[in-house]
């Protein structure tokens, strides 16, 4: 089995969580991809967000529609700042032993992989996916360069891996400012999710 993991605050949830592991699926052969909304990410704790409710509501919506795309409350649950190490630890423990496992992430965070808590224990747990519309190697630092493999010969954890994707230039930053400015995000969003922070208020003058 193979299990990619996308942990994020997803604040909120848009069309760059999902399109581009979409379009990934067929080169990382996921039988499924589990999103895992933060608690609070230790790279992000000093900035305010749409609840833990509401994110994880607007994920799952998001989703709903997706039978290989799964919800996990797990760091929710855990309720303090959410480690990597400490979700691939629960999500290791709950799948076989030599189940593929492949942390997704975006290119632009390959440089800051050194200061990623306990990161020789991640790759003992997992590989990291990374979605690259143009697969540039050079972005992962020297020091993780050894662990680049190819995704159709992966082992269950310990490599980096480059995977093809459809690139969406959308970020939460930018439907969190065209919300500000009562400008329109339903070409960034999907849909249940637009009517969703439109019904709660989420994100306008005076809320998060």
């Amino acid at each position: 089995m193979r299990i990619g993991i996308c942990g994020g605050t997803f604040d909120p949830f848009h069309r760059g969580h999902f399109d581009p592991i979409l379009s990934a699926r067929d080169t990382m052969s996921w039988d499924r991809v589990v999103y895992v909304p933060a608690y609070r990410q230790p790279f992000k704790a000093d900035r305010e967000t749409a609840t833990a409710f509401d994110r994880f509501a607007m994920t799952v919506l998001a989703t709903e529609d997706a039978a290989w795309a799964y919800v996990s409350p797990v760091e929710l649950e855990r309720g303090a700042i959410s480690y990597t190490v400490d979700t691939l630890r629960h999500f290791r423990e709950e799948l076989q032993h030599n189940a593929t496992i492949d942390w997704i992430i975006g290119d632009d965070n390959l440089a800051q992989l050194g200061d990623w808590k306990s990161i020789d224990t991640i790759f003992e747990l997992a590989n990291f996916a990374v979605l690259s519309r143009n697969g540039d190697e050079s972005l992962v630092p020297a020091a993780f360069r050894e662990r680049i493999a190819d995704p159709s010969d992966r082992p269950p954890c310990g490599t980096i891996v480059f995977a093809e994707n459809a690139t969406v230039p959308v970020s939460s930053t930018e439907v969190r400012r065209k919300l500000r400015a009562n400008e329109p995000i339903d070409s960034l969003v999907d849909g249940r999710v637009a009517r969703y922070i439109q019904h709660y208020g989420l994100y306008r003058k005076g809320r998060s």
